[in-house]
C-alpha cells in the first residue's frame, strides 16, 4: 500500500510538473511571437515614415530646382540622380558598408524590366514636377494608387479589402474634381504625371516580386537600376540638346543653387532606397499610398512654393477630398489588429489544459 500511495504521488507530481512546463513552454512562444510582431510593426511603420519624409523633401528640392532657379532639363537632373546612385552604393560596398552580388551575365535578366521602369518613372515624375503646379501634380498622383491595386491583383494576387477600396476611390474622385477645375491646366505636365503613375504602379509591385523571388537584395536592385540606365539616359539627355543647355546654364556659379542641385542627387538616392525598404516590409499598394500622404504636406506648402498654383474653390476642395480618403487608408492600413491574435490564442490554451 506504501508502494501503491508514493507510485501515485510521484505521478501526480510528474503530471504537474509537465503541465507546468507546457504551460511555460506557451507562455514563452506567445511572448516571444508578441515582440516579433511589435518588432515587425514598427519596421514597417518607420519605412513607411521614412518613406514619406524622404519623397517629401525630394519633391520640394526637385521642384526649387526646376521651377524656382528654372533650371532648363529634368533630364540632366535624372542624369545626376543616377550618377549619385552608382557613387554611393559602390563607395559603400568598397567601404563594406553594405554588399550585393557582383555583376554577371544574366544580372540584366534577373531584374528586367526594372531598370526600363525605375528610368521611366524618374524622368517623367521630374518633367512633371517641372510642369505643374504642386498641389496639381500631387493630386494626380493619386491616379498611381488605382493602378498600383490593379497590378497587384493581376500580378500578385493581392485583393484589397472593401475599406481600402473606398478609400481609394476616394482618392481619385477628389483628383478628378480638381482636375475639372484647375486653371493652369498643362497637357504635358499632365501626360507626363500619368506615365509616372503607371510607372509608380509597375515599380512597386515588380520591386515586391524581384524581392521575393531574386537573390541579388534592395542594394543590388539599387545599384544595377542605375548603372544600367545611365548611357541610355546621357544618351538622351544630348539627342535632346538639354545636356548642352544644362552645361551653359548661368546659374552654376551660385553656391545656394549647387547645393540644393546636389541634395536632389543624394535625394534620388534615399528616396531608391527608401521606397525599396517599404515595399519590402509592407506592400506595393503601401508604398504608393504613403508616396501619396507625403503629398498632403506638399499640397498645401505647395500653394506657396514655386508660384505656379492658380486657386479656386472646386481645385481647393478636390484636392482636400483626396487628401481625407489619403487619411482614411492610413489608419485602415497601420491600425493594429489585436483581436486575431487572442482569438488564435485561445484553442491553444485550453488544449494544453486538458493535457
Amino acid at each position: 500500500m506504501d508502494n501503491s500511495a508514493g507510485l501515485t504521488l510521484e505521478l501526480v507530481n510528474i503530471n504537474s510538473s509537465n503541465k507546468g512546463g507546457s504551460t511555460s513552454s506557451l507562455i514563452s512562444k506567445e511572448s516571444k511571437q508578441q515582440k516579433e510582431d511589435v518588432t515587425l510593426y514598427f519596421k514597417k511603420v518607420g519605412s513607411a515614415l521614412f518613406y514619406g519624409m524622404a519623397s517629401f523633401m525630394i519633391t520640394v528640392v526637385n521642384k526649387t530646382v526646376l521651377t524656382s532657379y528654372k533650371f532648363p532639363s529634368f533630364l540632366f537632373l535624372s542624369l545626376g540622380q543616377l550618377t549619385a546612385s552608382i557613387v554611393v552604393l559602390g563607395m559603400g560596398k568598397r567601404l563594406k558598408l553594405v554588399s550585393f552580388a557582383p555583376l554577371q551575365r544574366n544580372t540584366f535578366r534577373k531584374i528586367f524590366p526594372l531598370p526600363l521602369i525605375f528610368l521611366g518613372n524618374m524622368m517623367f515624375g521630374l518633367g512633371g514636377t517641372q510642369a505643374l503646379s504642386l498641389p496639381m501634380f500631387a493630386a494626380l498622383r493619386r491616379f498611381s494608387i488605382l493602378m498600383t491595386m490593379l497590378l497587384e491583383l493581376k500580378i500578385l494576387g493581392i485583393r484589397p479589402s472593401t475599406a481600402v477600396q473606398i478609400s481609394v476611390y476616394g482618392m481619385i474622385s477628389g483628383a478628378l474634381l480638381a482636375a475639372s477645375d484647375d486653371l493652369s491646366f498643362n497637357m504635358q505636365g499632365y501626360t507626363y504625371v500619368m506615365i509616372t503613375n503607371a510607372m509608380t504602379a509597375a515599380n512597386g509591385v515588380y520591386v515586391k516580386k524581384k524581392l521575393d523571388t531574386s537573390e541579388i537584395g534592395k542594394y543590388g536592385l539599387m545599384f544595377y537600376n542605375s548603372l544600367f540606365m545611365l548611357i541610355p539616359a546621357l544618351l538622351i539627355t544630348y539627342a535632346t540638346g538639354d545636356l548642352h543647355k544644362s552645361i551653359a546654364f548661368g546659374e552654376w556659379n551660385n553656391p545656394y543653387f549647387v547645393i540644393q542641385f546636389l541634395m536632389s542627387c543624394v535625394m534620388g538616392f534615399v528616396l531608391s532606397y527608401s521606397t525599396i525598404l517599404c515595399t519590402q516590409y509592407n506592400s506595393a499598394l503601401t508604398t504608393t499610398i504613403v508616396g501619396c500622404l507625403k503629398n498632403i504636406c506638399v499640397t498645401y506648402l505647395g500653394m506657396f512654393i514655386g508660384g505656379d498654383y492658380v486657386f479656386s474653390w472646386l481645385n481647393c476642395i478636390g484636392i482636400n477630398i483626396s487628401v481625407f480618403a489619403s487619411l482614411l487608408y492610413t489608419y485602415v492600413t497601420f491600425r493594429r489588429k489585436q483581436a486575431p491574435d487572442k482569438e488564435l490564442l485561445l484553442p491553444t490554451t485550453s488544449k494544453s489544459e486538458a493535457v
